[in-house]
């Protein structure tokens, strides 16, 4: 059968949800937030996914819409409390292929569950959904929203100001970004205080450390600012 991964914060429900879909015959992963489920989904090859809305750290439409950015052909059933018309207008056209609202019949449950996996299945929707190939090693990868990032693979543990950086470089690739530039985006994110000219060069040494191994390299342009730029050989 089929290897599913369950979003949902409540473990009642999360643990009923398991233990039937398993009795049904498929492998079942589970995520408790949103953060969870995009770090599951980043790892494993699933054939479907049951997901809430209403999850905490990364809310249940934000995991769909990016969720459809790398596996556009991968079953989502949404199931959810939301029962008005517009969350359900919103949650199909973020990509979900079904739309159930709790308190659901679990039969109903099941057999829409099978049926969006036989269409799945079929020719006219493609092959499988898979986890595209990993990245080649040194490739940098950013999560747009958490501040998160991975080498190839592996997962570079980042601080809020740390992920500010690295993302206004990548966002300006080749280009020079000044101090300036950099103390003001800190300084805009919520909770900042403001941080000294020196204190920016402590974080530039950290970032290089991190990017040690990849193609990526932070350049010091005297009296300007920062450069990233691709050397092509780690």
């Amino acid at each position: 059968m089929a290897h599913l991964l369950i979003v949902e914060d409540d473990e009642l429900l999360r643990d009923g949800l398991s233990a039937q879909l398993m009795q049904a015959g498929h492998r079942i992963d589970t995520a408790v937030d949103g953060e969870q489920a995009l770090s599951r989904l980043d790892t494993e090859a699933y054939e479907g996914v049951v997901l809430d809305l209403g999850l905490p750290r990364v809310d249940g439409l934000t995991v769909l819409r990016r969720l459809r950015q790398r596996l556009p052909a991968l079953p989502v059933l949404i199931l959810t409390a939301r029962d008005g018309i517009e969350d359900r207008v919103e949650g199909l056209n973020a990509g979900a292929d079904d739309y159930l609202t709790k308190p659901f019949n679990r039969d109903e449950l099941l057999a829409r569950l099978q049926s969006m996996l036989r269409r799945a299945s079929l020719p006219a929707f493609g092959p499988s959904p898979q986890v595209p190939p990993p990245p080649a090693p040194g490739t940098l990868r950013l999560d747009p929203v958490l501040p998160r990032a991975w080498l190839g693979n592996e997962v570079i543990d980042l601080t809020q100001r740390e992920w500010s950086l690295l993302d206004l470089l990548v966002r300006h690739s080749g280009q020079v970004v000044s101090r300036e530039d950099v103390l003001a985006v800190w300084q805009s994110d919520p909770g900042e205080t403001g941080v000294t000219s020196n204190a920016l060069e402590v974080y530039v040494h950290r970032l290089r450390r991190k990017l040690a191994g990849s193609t990526l390299n932070i350049r010091n342009i005297r009296g300007l600012g920062y450069l990233l730029e691709n050397t092509g050989a780690p």
